[in-house]
């Protein structure tokens, strides 16, 4: 069974003849008749009642056209959704996503719905390394990461930058300082994550202090941020760094201070090449998203 044989059977029906039928394809008349009598063969039955006069419906004509409407109605939705895709205005958009979204990707996933409302998104949270290895592999169409300086057969292209904050305990001189540099807080005991946990964030403070002429005086590990702040509070003096991920209550005896000299920025990870639609709707959503606008919220530096 073809599809234009369907065509076919139903423009003869609606037309009340194989001739005008004809006519409204723009075929010849023995190409309509052809078709509709293979079509028939097939099914082992008649569709239309033909006397020299008149060409009706069979009875199981009758009973097949709404069916053969059916088909055709969705092979054109096919058709219009294939198209849509292609232009990139209809789709699946799969997203690897940093840990703590925030409102920055909230109002990132708002501006995609505005320009693209019937992309459909889907995130996915994953470590790192994985989110790398699903964009190379296909499973994901992009990736956010931070801080990331290089990635093999992936291109990074920078989305927004986000400051760094500093907790000291709040009775330590630093704290009365306005803003706090790397080369202040060189003495302190830092309070990081293993490298395994997050290397680009790792390897972006450590080397910034190194920069500074300063060797990072390892403190007790990062474990999560309530706990490492509230540590600082409590314990002999040391440090740590975090980023906006995550909702900040307040801590007893520690000061939060900006950290000047040192941004994190964040990169969508995507195979080299022309971006497929669902990306290119993504980009544009990025650009159109204002970069500028910070985060009410604050977090740990975890993923």
């Amino acid at each position: 069974m073809e599809l234009r044989q369907l065509q076919y059977f139903v423009a003869v029906a609606q037309e009340g003849g194989f001739g005008r039928a004809a006519g409204r394809l723009g075929i010849v008349q023995s190409a309509v008749s052809q078709q509709i009598r293979r079509l028939e063969r097939e099914l082992g039955l008649s569709l239309f009642d033909r006397s020299t006069r008149h060409v009706r419906l069979s009875g199981a004509g009758e009973r097949l056209l709404p069916e053969a409407h059916a088909v055709l109605a969705a092979v054109n939705r096919t058709r219009q959704m294939a198209a849509d895709i292609v232009s990139g205005g209809e789709g699946l958009l799969r997203l690897g996503t940093v840990h703590g979204p925030g409102d920055r990707i909230y109002r990132l996933l708002d501006t995609l719905g505005g320009s693209a409302p019937r992309l459909h998104v889907r995130l996915r949270r994953l470590p790192v390394a994985e989110r790398l290895v699903a964009v190379r592999s296909g499973d994901l169409d992009a990736a956010l990461v931070r801080a990331l300086p290089a990635a093999p057969e992936l291109e990074l292209l920078p989305v927004w930058t986000d400051p760094l904050y500093v907790a000291v305990p709040d009775g330590h001189p630093l704290a009365t300082e306005p803003a706090l540099h790397l080369e202040q807080l060189a003495h302190l005991p830092l309070r990081l994550a293993p490298r395994e946990n997050n290397a680009p964030f790792h390897d972006l403070l450590t080397e910034a202090l190194r920069a500074t002429g300063s060797e990072p005086l390892p403190g007790p590990p990062f474990t999560n941020f309530q706990e490492t702040l509230t540590a600082i509070g409590s314990s002999p003096p040391s440090w740590t760094v975090f980023y906006e991920v995550a909702g900040l209550p307040p801590v007893p005896r520690v000061a939060l201070r900006p950290l000047t000299g040192l941004t994190l920025t964040t990169f969508l990870a995507v195979l080299p090449g022309p971006p497929a639609p669902p990306l290119r709707h993504l980009l544009r959503a990025l650009a159109d998203t204002d970069p500028g606008r910070p985060s009410h919220t604050a977090g740990a530096p975890g993923t």
